[in-house]
């Protein structure tokens, strides 16, 4: 996979979004230490902290049929899941279709976006927000929200995490 890295960025998916049409974007993972406009589900807001979370799109071209992806995020949500599992022995919990938990809070959000034309698909988004080592969260969200850092007290690398991840979607998503 080729990585294009920002410092800081309005999204990683809007991004993708604006480059996903042109084949030469295939495979490629848009990663940023800051979101300034994150997106979530249902256009909500994931918040991003300036270096301290994940928070990355991969671009994917694929000839499938659209049918044949219906279970794409949690798909993902298991390789973010066995991710972790293989790095450090913690268990995430999937809350479906596309949220990871840890301690009853979400750690980790999962959007996947698919562009078709007819059975035909253009690409595939796929983009994470994790919180890995954040440990301030709005009075909005620090009731129902958390981060390794945070449930584990030590610094996470976040190369490592990403690395893995991209390792076993590689392995494990046919496209």
């Amino acid at each position: 996979m080729k990585i294009e890295y920002y410092e800081q960025i309005n999204s990683t998916h809007k991004y993708a979004q604006t480059i996903a049409q042109d084949l030469e974007s295939d495979r490629k993972v848009i990663i940023a230490d800051e979101q300034t406009d994150g997106i979530g589900t249902k256009g909500r807001s994931w918040y991003t902290g300036k270096g301290n979370n994940i928070a990355m799109t991969i671009i994917l071209h694929t000839k499938r049929k659209i049918d044949e992806l219906k279970d794409l995020p949690i798909k993902v949500a298991k390789i973010v899941q066995k991710s972790i599992k293989e790095l450090y022995n913690y268990d995430l919990e999937i809350k479906e279709p596309n949220d990871l938990m840890l301690n009853n809070k979400k750690i980790c959000g999962i959007l996947t976006q698919t562009s078709t034309q007819g059975e035909k698909i253009n690409y595939i988004l796929i983009s994470l927000g994790f919180n890995v080592n954040e440990t301030e969260f709005s009075k909005e969200v620090k009731d129902i929200a958390t981060s390794l850092k945070n449930e584990y007290k030590k610094e996470f690398d976040k190369k490592e995490i990403i690395s893995k991840i991209l390792e076993n979607i590689e392995k494990e998503i046919d496209i």
